[in-house]
């Protein structure tokens, strides 16, 4: 039994002898021409791989470095660049027959670059593809024609990609600690993959599913299917949208479908803080965006055919169409919201830069919402009409701001402001904001009308008429009432000058020269507080 137990342990000791002396006896590199050559005639692009080691322990060959040439009209930098590749072989058909039979590829922390140029082409297209140039691999020395390349598992350990732009200044988008799996590959059918990565200001990506077969004239146009999860995406650092005010913390968790030249994305989108104007402030709820939308990969446009947004209990829908021009991203978009709660609608008025009257706020009623948004998302132009029913804005005294017109009229002021419908026609773009036609029921006041502009800064610049209920001083001499008045100041501290010219000059229409005098004196002595001169 002790005799057995040597015998034993001494063909361990050899066994163990040459699994270490095996790697010394077999030199690798001798396949590296063989492989550089065939890993190049199936990528379409030059394969350079460095120096070769056998590990039978590990059960493959690792190589120092390796790297993909670049599509020679998106330059000549390499595609892809990596510290190690470590590929899993056949050590049986290896050492036996000499043959190399790859079951897996490693590729740790490379570092790629995707490029794309005006017409909507990636530099990646070309991968795979066959030039009429290209010749078959070498035969090499004697044993190894009988190479055979099959790959059932394909990995990249904590990468590094930059997407950009062939033309345009804009900053390229970065992916650190991309992880990709690909297992039972194949160029004919779907096979399965999977990618976490890293993105600019802490966003995360996930997404897994299906793809292939691959398209061989255009790697870029191949078909899959997959799960898209995205956290924490700044929109303010991302590089997705050109610059335009927006910024806020988005998520996204949704469905990807492409046929390789269209894409089909359907989900949901919570955007936390978020700013949609330059100068607005972080919304102080969340925005829920459920979606679907179709995009034509190389034309890069498309159009969003679902779009329900919901802040709370307020609902409304944004459809429309948007295209790429250069860095921009051109929109043409419909909000409706036929009725809005006004006190859900009032979060999202800091992120639009709408400035309320210092003090004051919107409770109660409904608000109703259709305008377009066109243009590029950097330089949009809204058009459309807007209206409010039913809401008071609270801690705003507007008979006290029209002191001098409410005392004619003999009304009296409230702490509060009641608006029983609203109605205006708005264009906005980067100058500020216009209304038109805007038509004001305040019950305790009575109806206005006009027009005017808010500035970029806030600045107020309105002419209006107000059609006052009530008796006072302008009862006294006539029945008319049309008071006009002009809005100046700014959103947050607005000044309301009565035109006392045009007071006078209005109640004195009609008037015999005898009553007009006597008209003139009653309106002045109510302007001036019932002092004589």
């Amino acid at each position: 039994m002790k005799r057995i137990l040597s015998w034993i342990a001494i063909v361990v000791v050899v066994l163990l002898l040459a699994v270490i002396a095996l790697p010394f006896l077999i030199d690798a590199n001798q396949f590296r021409p063989r492989l550089e050559a065939e890993l190049s005639q199936r990528l379409g692009r030059d394969v350079k791989l460095g120096n070769l080691k056998l590990s039978l322990l590990s059960g493959g060959v690792a190589a120092s470095d390796i790297s993909i040439s670049e599509d020679p009209k998106f330059g000549r930098a390499p595609f892809l660049t990596a510290q190690s590749l470590a590929v899993g072989v056949d050590l049986g058909a290896l050492i036996f027959s000499r043959k190399l039979d790859v079951t897996g590829v490693t590729i740790d922390k490379p570092g790629v670059s995707l490029l794309q140029d005006p017409a909507g082409t990636w530099n990646f297209s070309s991968l795979g593809a066959k030039s009429s140039g290209q010749q078959e691999p070498a035969q090499g020395e004697a044993g190894t024609s009988n190479l055979n390349l099959s790959v059932k598992l394909v990995k990249i350990a904590d990468g590094r990609l930059v997407l950009s732009q062939t033309a345009g200044k804009a900053p390229p988008e970065v992916l650190n600690n991309v992880n990709l799996e690909i297992r039972d590959f194949s160029s004919t059918s779907q096979f399965p993959f999977s990618l976490t990565a890293s993105g600019t200001g802490g966003a995360q990506l996930k997404l897994d599913g299906n793809a292939g077969p691959l398209n061989p004239a255009n790697t870029a146009a191949t078909p899959f299917s997959a799960n898209l999860q995205v956290t924490h995406l700044d929109l303010a650092h991302s590089g997705f949208l050109a610059p335009a005010g927006f910024a806020g913390l988005v998520s996204i968790d949704g469905k990807v479908n492409s046929t390789g030249h269209t894409a089909t994305v359907q989900g949901t989108v919570k955007a936390e803080q978020l700013v949609l104007a330059k100068g607005g402030t972080a919304a102080r709820k969340p925005v829920n965006f459920t979606f679907e939308l179709e995009q034509d990969l190389q034309k890069r446009a498309g159009r969003l055919r679902r779009g329900d947004i919901h802040i709370g209990a307020a609902a409304a829908s944004l459809t429309g169409t948007y295209h790429s021009e250069g860095e921009s991203t051109v929109v043409n978009f419909r909000l409706l919201a036929p009725g809005m709660a006004i006190p859900e609608l009032e979060a999202m008025l800091p992120p639009l830069d709408i400035v309320l009257p210092q003090g004051s706020s919107l409770q109660g009623g409904t608000a109703k919402i259709d305008v377009t948004a066109t243009g590029p998302t950097e330089r949009l132009v809204l058009d459309g009409a807007a209206g409010l029913n039913n809401t008071r804005l609270a801690g705003f005294n507007l008979g006290a701001k029209m002191a001098l017109v409410t005392k004619l009229a003999g009304m009296k002021n409230g702490p509060n402001t009641d608006i029983e419908t609203l109605s205006s026609h708005l264009h906005a773009d980067a100058q500020g904001l216009r209304a038109d036609n805007i038509s004001l029921v305040a019950p305790e006041i009575g109806e206005m009308s006009g027009s005017g502009t808010v500035s970029a800064s806030h600045a107020l610049d309105f002419q209006m008429t107000a059609k006052l209920r009530g008796g006072g001083v302008l009862a006294a001499v006539g029945s008319n009432t049309i008071v006009p008045f002009r809005v100046q100041g700014t959103s947050s501290d607005p000044k309301f000058v009565p035109d006392v010219k045009g007071i006078v000059e209005n109640r004195l229409k009609g008037f015999g020269s005898s009553d007009a005098g006597k008209a003139a004196q009653g309106i002045l002595k109510g302007i001036l507080g019932g002092k004589k001169n």
